[in-house]
């Protein structure tokens, strides 16, 4: 394939790429959930002031709710932040750039991979309509920054025989991952020792050509580990993990679970942040494209094809330790090697047909015609089925109704949804200084996790827990599943598809 007609294919990836992240990605999901929320709030805080909610100086670690938020995305949110505001584009934006970042690095590495650029731009196209990636790369997660940081990571660890500082900029890559999305943490360690036992046969040898870049390597990687140590043995980073992983006997279970056609083809993950329902993470045309993908690798003499089965492989492996399997977001890792092996499983084909460019082309539109009916099943059915998982009533709460709350002495809000602080702060635009000062937070619990009692006026939680005798002019928003009979509704907060989000009252 022509050096021209590369870039013109790659340039329409893009533009479809783009098209359908930048389509109503305000609108699409209806809400940020609490994870966007926070991120967007603390980035808008460090670019207020540089300090976090809990007023720490610009932290390695971000101890939101007590999960402890990894850094590079909320940074690079702080920037989106500053220039667009608070707000859902600001935070969602990261996501698609990273995304795009990682449609144009897997062209690059499945050609490295392949020695073939139309591998390469099937894989950038296959990534770009995949239903495992489509919802993450539009949205606030931090794993899109994690993904593509790891894919740049090991296309730059494959060049090192053209120069070995080539491997020094892979480790930064591979410790900007790691500081992304807590998976890599599992992911990154392994996929380095595979790497290094693939590419560096004679390690002695190599050592000697390029001492400088290699020691180096060696000491940010074991200066990155610093942090995460403290934050696993001295801090409550170690509850986070206690509070998602799961015991040594259903690993087996957890990790074969992620091979269950149900996830794969039909209902992928029952999370509808993570998945549409009525999808699974791969289209029906994906279980031949793979299977011959696998075919082909499997007969070919490439020297990269037990290194492509193993970065696979290992992605399946921090879902497998967590209580949820089958999990898509923490196994995103796998997307880019399901996209490169589904374009050897075109090439597979190749030997079948007499005319490749317009095979490629039948290929390129049978998945088109599948996206379509993702992506319009994303704008007109997802919204409504999935705004409670969004926890669409917060926004209502505090974009509807924040003209309201200077009129009354009190505000409680139901905590029935999670974290609904985190809401107030975010679409209220509050003062990170103010917050600080009148914040009130509930003990942590056993798992490290921390609430918001009240700041201000507001007050969260069970509201027959904070309703008394002597609430006067206050306003209340409770749950559905919280009925106050001696009060007349004023109003009622519906989700997108009808359901009873909150119950609003009035005491004056």
């Amino acid at each position: 394939m022509k050096f021209s007609s590369i870039n013109l294919f790659l340039a329409l990836i893009v533009f479809l790429f783009l098209f359908t992240r930048f389509f109503k990605l305000s609108e699409i999901p209806p809400s940020v959930y609490w994870d966007e929320a926070s991120i967007g709030y603390n980035a808008y805080s460090i670019a207020e002031t540089g300090k976090d909610e809990w007023g720490e100086f610009l932290p390695i670690h971000f101890r939101a709710f007590g999960e402890f938020k990894l850094p590079v995305y909320i940074y690079v949110t702080a920037a989106s932040v500053k220039v667009f505001g608070l707000n859902e584009f600001s935070v969602r934006l990261p996501a698609v750039l990273f995304s795009l970042g990682t449609v144009f690095l897997i062209f690059f590495l499945a050609r490295k991979l392949s020695d073939n650029a139309t591998v390469g731009l099937l894989s950038s196209f296959f990534m770009t309509v995949s239903p495992w990636f489509f919802i993450f790369s539009r949205t606030g997660y931090e794993a899109t920054a994690g993904l593509m940081f790891y894919v740049l990571a090991i296309y730059l660890f494959l060049q090192n025989n053209r120069n070995l500082w080539y491997i020094f900029f892979s480790i930064l890559s591979f410790i900007l991952c790691a500081y992304s999305y807590n998976s890599f943490r599992i992911v990154v360690p392994l996929t380095i020792l595979i790497l290094v036992a693939h590419s560096l046969r004679n390690p002695i040898d190599t050592f000697k050509k390029g001492i400088l870049p290699l020691a180096l390597s060696v000491i940010f990687l074991a200066l990155s580990a610093v942090p995460i140590y403290r934050l696993y043995v001295y801090d409550a980073g170690v509850s986070r993990l206690q509070a998602v992983s799961t015991t040594s006997s259903t690993f087996i279970q957890n990790y074969l679970s992620h091979f269950n056609p149900n996830f794969l083809f039909l209902r992928g993950d029952k999370n509808l942040r993570s998945q549409q329902t009525g999808f699974g993470q791969l289209y029906f045309p994906d279980l031949l494209l793979l299977t011959l993908g696998v075919w082909y690798i499997t007969v070919s003499k490439s020297k990269y094809k037990i290194l492509l089965f193993a970065l696979l492989l290992l992605g399946f492996i921090p879902a497998a330790i967590t209580k949820e399997a089958p999990h898509a977001l923490r196994t995103i890792s796998v997307v880019p090697f399901l996209s490169i092996i589904s374009a050897l499983g075109v090439v597979q084909f190749w030997q079948w047909v007499k005319n490749r460019k317009l095979f490629n082309l039948i290929v390129v539109i049978i998945f088109l015609i599948f996206f379509s009916n993702y992506f319009f099943s994303f704008l007109n059915t997802y919204p409504v089925e999935s705004s409670k998982d969004w926890q669409y009533g917060y926004k209502k709460i505090f974009t509807d109704y924040k003209n309201n709350f200077d009129k009354y002495d009190q505000v409680i809000i139901s905590d029935e949804y999670a974290q609904p602080y985190i809401f107030a702060l975010f679409y209220l635009k509050i003062d990170s200084n103010k917050f600080r000062q009148s914040v009130v937070r509930n003990n942590v619990d056993q798992w490290g996790f921390s609430t918001v009692s009240s700041f201000d006026k507001f007050e969260f939680g069970k509201i027959d827990k904070l309703l008394n005798k002597d609430s006067k002019n206050t306003l209340i928003f409770a749950s559905a599943k919280e009925l106050l009979p001696d009060l007349n509704p004023s109003e009622i907060i519906n989700f997108l598809d009808g359901e009873i989000a909150f119950r609003m009252y009035k005491l004056k």
